[in-house]
């Protein structure tokens, strides 16, 4: 039967093998894709460990927490390409690696690699395991535990892409979730003006003042403008003074107090932030190829 490439393209994606060595699977296979992807398996084209220059960037962010809301654990568990990390045998493995990293209180991913799963493998083991089988790299990325030493640690997560841990001291579950999804959608680098890195603030200033200069504003007025800048800046990087979302005529740090709550940090972590992807035309890659 012919072979298109599409299907070429969709078995590349799955293996990660060259484009001629799919196509004379699918040729091999019948066009069977299940099939194709054992015989190049079997062949020795397609082997996980090889893979370690590859950019495993895509995947999940998943969430454990305790029944108690007393501890939880944000992971991200990567993979090569949508494809695979939209699998359901990949979107349970990433679930099974965040339960196992909750009950052993890993700290770092290093601990998380070492925790292990209800089926007594590690979870470094089902991770190359599920590497040989797909074809792809797989990884933990990141893995961020956070315990609440006398408060909750609420959470929200954003489809498969963004979650978010927030510690709260006071305040109900729900007031959690709620900041925990602002926090999603708003990205605050800071939770307030304390915690803010001064050399970030002194490269706004250093920004704001040569703007003015631009302008030909007067010096002896230009370190008044800076500091309503810099508090303007403020509203918008520090979650306590950020408008909040549900709410735009309060802030999130006066909804705490009405809510009898002290935020005492939060972490958010996004898929593939800080990876550079590489940017691939399958489509010419083929074209490329089967002339």
């Amino acid at each position: 039967m012919p072979i298109s490439s599409g299907d070429i393209m969709k078995l590349r994606a799955q293996t990660g093998a060259g484009m001629m060595d799919c196509k004379n699977a699918l040729e091999e296979a019948g066009g069977d894709m299940d099939k194709a992807g054992e015989i190049l398996r079997k062949k020795g084209i397609v082997k996980a460990a090889k893979r370690a220059d590859k950019i495993a960037a895509e995947g999940l962010i998943v969430i454990a927490k305790s029944p108690d809301l007393k501890a939880a654990v944000l992971v991200e568990v990567n993979s090569e390409t949508d494809f695979v990390g939209a699998s359901p045998d990949f979107k349970a493995l990433a679930e099974a690696i965040a339960e196992a990293a909750l009950e052993n209180k890993a700290e770092s991913v290093e601990a998380a690699l070492g925790a292990k799963l209800a089926s007594g493998k590690t979870v470094s083991e089902a991770m190359s395991e599920m590497s040989l089988k797909v074809g792809e790299k797989i990884g933990v990325r990141r893995a961020v535990l956070v315990t609440a030493s006398s408060g909750i640690v609420a959470s929200y997560i954003h489809g498969t892409k963004i979650g978010v841990l927030v510690e709260l001291e006071g305040g109900a579950a729900d007031f959690g979730a709620d900041v925990a999804m602002h926090v999603a959608a708003s990205n605050p680098k800071y939770l307030n003006r304390e915690g803010a890195d001064q050399t970030d603030i002194n490269k706004e200033k250093e920004i704001y003042a040569e703007q003015l200069r631009a302008q030909k504003k007067p010096e002896n007025i230009i370190e008044n403008i800076v500091k309503g800048k810099i508090d303007k800046y403020f509203g918008e990087v520090c979650l306590l003074e950020q408008p909040f979302i549900k709410d735009e005529e309060t802030t999130v740090g006066k909804l705490a107090e009405k809510n009898s709550a002290k935020i005492i940090r939060f972490i958010r972590m996004e898929l593939g932030e800080g990876i550079e992807k590489k940017q691939t035309d399958f489509a010419a890659e083929v074209k490329a190829q089967l002339k």
